[in-house]
């Protein structure tokens, strides 16, 4: 063979092993997604990995998401909604099946997190990591036991609480507090729940859903309610941040991945929700992010430090995930949205 031979052969065969990842990399993948919850790592491991450049454009509630979806969901490949939100998103048909012979990693998810009532076949889909909603304390500075809702409110912590900014979420605490359940809205239990709900933005200093842990480690506030993996991260950084599920019960959410119905690199985002299944993927997630991983394979390439962090995997109590609940959602934040415009 002579040179311009071998030349001509080392130059096809370079060819050929660069088409697919071309072809891979055809398109942007566009990412709407919950702030402070993708590492950067991990996208630009994805990037490297398959040629394709992610853009992530976050937001900060389930219902901006749907509402953008609904104003123009053709922009975003990939979204990353609540369960009972993704089961809204499925009866308004905004989301495209799943095709799962492009899903290879499903099989490393744990059975506990497949079959949800938002989604039971999982033909819509998958989760990404999962958590609960419950109570902080710096027990610095608060020296008295808080382990319901109602002891959280009181009023020796006016103005040294902080909750997320979140509707949902606060009324359901005021539900449970009463006894009612958090998934069956009526217009005579949002009537009880109100002067509740009154009495208790009254006491909040800060409404936060993006970084709640921040006024805690701040010194802002001494205790509040939170997500689960904000509160992980308070206990990694210090041991006098206790967390503990509320005695009456708490949320859990189940946070997935989904594709909009319309979106245009739907192949892109198979590629990177079976990316982010990988175990090693999956486990740089939990270790920025330490919520409650999904991924039965992931879980045990964890540390053990990381599997005994009792906010990411708490030993004990009642958990309850949100589904649909129609038109009294609007009720709820016309109700919220008063009582704090009241404050």
């Amino acid at each position: 063979m002579s040179y311009s031979t071998q030349l001509r052969f080392v130059a096809g065969a370079l060819l050929a092993l660069a088409a697919p990842v071309a072809a891979r990399a055809a398109g942007d993948l566009n990412l709407f997604g919950w702030s402070e919850y993708v590492p950067q790592t991990v996208i630009d491991g994805f990037t490297k990995a398959t040629g394709i450049k992610v853009n992530f454009e976050t937001y900060s509630s389930n219902e901006e998401l749907i509402s953008k979806l609904v104003a123009g969901g053709g922009r975003y490949d990939l979204v990353q909604p609540s369960d009972y939100a993704a089961e809204v998103m499925i009866r308004q048909k905004l989301l495209a099946p799943l095709d799962k012979t492009k899903l290879a990693n499903l099989k490393n998810l744990s059975a506990d997190f497949t079959g949800r009532p938002h989604d039971p076949a999982g033909a819509f889909t998958v989760p990404y990591m999962a958590g609960s909603v419950g109570i902080v304390v710096n027990t610095e500075k608060v020296k008295v036991p808080v382990t319901s809702y109602r002891e959280v409110f009181q009023a020796q912590f006016q103005n040294r609480i902080v909750v997320l900014n979140d509707n949902r979420e606060i009324v359901s605490w005021a539900l449970k507090s009463l006894g009612l359940p958090i998934n069956t809205i009526t217009a005579d239990s949002l009537a009880k729940a109100r002067p509740v709900v009154a009495n208790w933005v009254k006491l909040v200093k800060v409404f936060d859903s993006d970084s709640p842990k921040t006024a805690l480690l701040n010194g802002d506030v001494d205790l509040g309610i939170v997500w689960s993996g904000e509160a992980a991260i308070l206990w990694n950084q210090h041991k006098k941040f206790r967390y503990v599920i509320p005695a009456e019960g708490a949320h859990q959410f189940i946070d997935v991945l989904a594709i909009p119905a319309n979106a245009k690199n739907k192949a892109a985002a198979h590629q990177f929700i079976n990316y982010i299944l990988r175990p090693e993927v999956s486990k740089l997630i939990s270790a920025a992010f330490p919520y409650t991983n999904p991924n039965a394979e992931a879980r045990k390439l964890l540390r053990a430090d990381e599997l005994a962090n009792p906010a990411s995997y708490p030993k004990e109590g009642k958990l309850e995930t949100f589904r649909d609940i129609g038109r009294m959602a609007s009720d709820i934040d016309r109700l919220v949205t008063d009582l704090k415009s009241a404050k």
